[in-house]
């Protein structure tokens, strides 16, 4: 709206106030309303009209255009979360790879060394699950020729050192050798450049490697580094030796899903050539996808690393391979609450725990993932409409029960603000693992009070269940800095009423329900 003869800036904002204003007009109609009242003083009070409706104004319209685009891009991001990821299963065999590389870790930071060589750079990857290029240590001209052989020829020899990160700045990468004497020869002439620009403490040999032919898939840049305001942050991008070039890359935070790892990779140029191109053959996206999930879980776990870098990670149709690697820790002046924080909490596995109830059934208990969600919708299937009623005060079809768009944000959680639990229990018949309980302690506008809620499928009603999720959320809340805890429920709830007595709440009347209260004493 501008100012014009035949038109009145002030009674239009009255007539739209009166259709669009308020939150339930816009309920209503489903459609934001932004508005653009042009004319300082002449439209002031037109804008004062519709600005107390609730409908946003603006000065110019290309503003107007441009706040409704990062209205749509944040609405499309919160879709993108919210689809159901798949995440690679860490078995204990992984774990207690994980275990091995900080160890690993640990061990090199008590040495006063920040900077891993290449073959400790690609154990701490292969701990993850992360393909690496066969990558054998020579310490002399002979052995390096040795295993040249046992690899194969042609070969690439690489600088092995504990002080120098950067190898191809002094010479240190050598490709494409075909013969014992192109190895034998690159081995004395790095030794030679690198003594002679640092010195023969710098050079601890060499790794061989079988030389890859990069006409004939991509390279890519995997890495992280920290920010000081998001902590450790992802890239994903092209990599090689044209990396600074090209500057093809983009920004993640950890930990990531395969939902966000393809978010992250759909952003760079070169994420369409993955596809295929110039008969080149595409790349294994959904493996791609897994591989940087697991490389974000190694930035989450090892929170000594500063710096960590994939180039060229080598991708060629179904296979992955990380050519080259490079990881520098934190000093050992570093504590461990000096060290930053991640921006996003990860999956707060040490809430994970098992229970076998008076029956001598085992279940697993543990903190919910977006991955539940296909279990979910199982585990509604069982409730019976009673169940329902008591949990939701009214019942509702199951189809509108396990619809995505509702049961995404269940389990699609903040663990800041969220402790949401599920049991997980083996079915003997089936084999499978369903679920059978869910329950949450969720914070509201107060950080410090939070409200829980329970459901236990029907046919696992009386067996403990209940009484223990409820035990671990108050647990667990104490940890959580959490002071009191409420819930609401009907009256003929007997069974978490019970369960809520047993464990301390105290009960008044609000509004024909019963509103459960209990003060947590803090650890």
């Amino acid at each position: 709206m501008s100012p014009q003869p035949q038109t009145n800036a002030t009674e239009t904002a009255r007539a739209l106030t009166a259709v669009y204003g308020k939150r339930s007009a816009a309920f209503r109609f489903g459609k934001p309303v932004l508005a653009s009242w042009i004319g300082g003083e002449e439209v002031a009070e037109g804008k004062r009209i519709l600005n107390e409706g609730n409908i946003p104004t603006f000065d110019f319209p290309d503003t107007a255009v441009r706040i409704f685009t990062y209205m749509w891009r944040f609405h499309r991001r919160l879709q993108s979360l919210y689809e159901t990821p798949t995440l690679p299963a860490w078995t204990a065999e992984d774990e207690s790879r994980h275990e091995t590389a900080a160890q690993l870790i640990d061990d090199i930071r008590q040495a006063g060394r920040t900077l891993l060589t290449e073959y400790e750079s690609k154990q701490v990857l292969a701990a993850y699950g992360i393909p690496t290029v066969p990558t054998l240590v020579a310490e002399t001209a002979e052995t390096a020729v040795a295993r040249a052989e046992e690899i194969g020829y042609p070969v690439v020899l690489k600088l092995n050192s504990q002080t120098i990160t950067h190898k191809s700045d002094v010479g240190g990468v050598r490709l494409d050798l075909a013969t014992a004497d192109e190895v034998y020869h690159a081995f004395a002439m790095m030794q030679q450049t690198v003594t002679a620009k640092h010195s023969p403490a710098d050079f601890l040999g060499v790794t061989v490697q079988p030389m890859f032919n990069l006409k004939e898939g991509f390279e890519l840049i995997v890495g992280s580094s920290p920010d000081a305001r998001f902590g450790p942050v992802l890239l994903f991008g092209s990599g090689g030796s044209l990396v600074e070039v090209y500057k093809d890359r983009v920004l993640g935070l950890p930990p990531l899903t395969t939902t966000l790892a393809r978010r992250m990779m759909e952003r760079t140029l070169i994420y369409g050539a993955l596809h295929g191109v110039r008969g080149r053959a595409a790349v294994d996206v959904a493996a791609l996808e897994t591989l940087l999930v697991r490389f974000s879980q190694l930035v989450v776990e090892q929170r000594w690393i500063k710096e960590i870098e994939i180039n060229p990670l080598f991708a060629l149709g179904d296979s992955l391979a990380a050519l080259d690697a490079r990881v520098v820790l934190y000093d050992r002046a570093v504590t461990e609450a000096e060290l930053p924080k991640l921006a996003i909490r990860p999956y707060p596995s040490q809430y994970e725990r098992p229970f076998t109830n008076k029956r001598g059934q085992t279940f697993l208990i543990r903190p919910i993932r977006p991955e539940d969600e296909p279990k979910m919708v199982e585990f509604h299937a069982h409730l019976s409409e009673e169940s329902v009623y008591l949990r939701y005060f009214r019942v509702f079809p199951l189809a509108q029960r396990v619809d995505h768009d509702r049961l995404a944000p269940v389990v699609f959680v903040d663990y800041d603000r969220t402790i949401a639990l599920v049991v997980e229990w083996e079915n003997p018949e089936t084999g499978e693992v369903e679920l059978v309980g869910a329950g949450r302690l969720a914070r509201g506008a107060v950080l410090e009070e939070a409200e829980f809620a329970l459901l236990v499928r029907d046919d696992f009603h009386g067996h403990g269940l209940g009484t223990e999720m409820l035990a671990r959320l108050l647990e667990f809340g104490r940890k959580e800095g959490i002071k009191r805890v409420i819930a609401y429920m009907l009256h003929t709830n007997t069974g978490m009423i019970n369960v809520s007595k047993r464990l301390g709440f105290t009960f008044k009347t609000e509004d024909d329900v019963l509103k459960a209260e209990l003060e947590l004493d803090m650890v």
